[in-house]
């Protein structure tokens, strides 16, 4: 995610964004056929024959509109993307606290027994957190586990498909072993497994987000439509406004393109690309919060490399 600046208006409009970098090619291609098109519209007496710019500006109407929607969709995505990671963060310290005020001692010498086990649970919250942020991401979680995951646990979850699931499934079976000891009172077993439920509705939704984009169909469409008329623009514009029609088009396609990209960026808010949401500085800071609450030591906090959290 990118960490916005303080920056003047001017250093915003001429610096600011990240689409042109993936536009450029085509803007400056669309930018060259309007060129080549006013050109032969004035040497070419074949090809000089005028278009009203009618069509373009319904089409235009029209197309504007469809990617306004598709943005908004786009976006919707993206927030309760972040809204989910949200939730998370909240879910994660409510754990932590019912864990170190909820779990009692029946016997003078169950104290420390457990000390180590809400120790224990925490550090599978921890581990749950970072394992979700991989799976969301497709990459790899064993290092990060080996070191987060109390001992043997990481045997136990390394081998599943969907390993946040399995430590979920560990952490409600640790807190059925706790009820067993009587380490919890009946009244509250339901309060700690909320809290599992509720984790378990975050992943869920995430998946949900993750393997459902916007309709293929939909995103082709939207890129034909796009790409047809930025090439016809000139056609239509040319009879009108004569040589500045390089230049509008160069504006009108930059504009349209631009748009185009920016939704398809931010569809899947968990990737890698720079709008995406900061889930590495989201978890991290999960751990954090969590190691100070059983008084333990904290890792750094993720910092921005020039200017993007990952």
């Amino acid at each position: 995610m990118w960490v916005e600046r303080k920056s003047s208006w001017v250093g915003t409009v001429l610096f600011g964004g990240f689409a042109l970098p993936r536009i450029w090619r085509r803007v400056l291609a669309v930018a060259l056929i309007s060129v080549v098109v006013t050109i032969l519209h004035r040497e070419v007496d074949v090809l000089h024959y005028p278009i009203t710019p009618v069509p373009f500006t319904l089409i235009g109407l029209a197309l504007s509109i469809f990617l306004g929607f598709r943005n908004s969709a786009a976006y919707d995505r993206f927030w309760e993307g972040r809204k989910l990671w949200g939730a998370l963060v909240n879910t994660s310290r409510s754990f932590t606290r019912q864990a170190l005020t909820l779990l009692e001692p029946q016997e003078p010498g169950d104290a420390e027994e457990i000390d180590a086990f809400v120790r224990r649970l925490v550090h599978m919250l921890i581990g749950y957190v970072h394992a979700l942020r991989h799976h969301l991401r497709d990459s790899d979680p064993g290092e990060m586990l080996q070191e987060t995951l109390p001992p043997g646990e990481y045997e136990r979850v390394s081998d599943e498909d969907n390993v946040p699931l399995a430590i979920l499934q560990r952490m409600g079976e640790m807190m059925a072993l706790a009820r067993r000891r009587n380490w919890v009172h009946p009244y509250h077993v339901t309060i700690f497994e909320q809290s599992l439920v509720s984790l378990t509705d975050i992943q869920g939704a995430c998946e949900r987000i993750k393997s459902t984009p916007i309709p293929y169909s939909y995103t082709v469409l939207m890129h034909r439509i796009v790409a047809g008329y930025c090439t016809l623009l000139p056609f239509g514009l040319d009879e009108t406004i004569g040589w500045a029609t390089p230049v509008v088009v160069l504006g009108i396609s930059y504009a349209f393109f631009g748009l185009d990209a920016i939704g398809q960026e931010i569809e899947q808010p968990f990737g890698l690309d720079i709008n995406d949401l900061s889930l590495h500085a989201i978890s991290t800071n999960i751990e954090r919060n969590l190691r100070r609450l059983i008084g333990e030591e904290q890792p750094p906090p993720v910092a921005a490399q020039k200017g993007i959290l990952t």
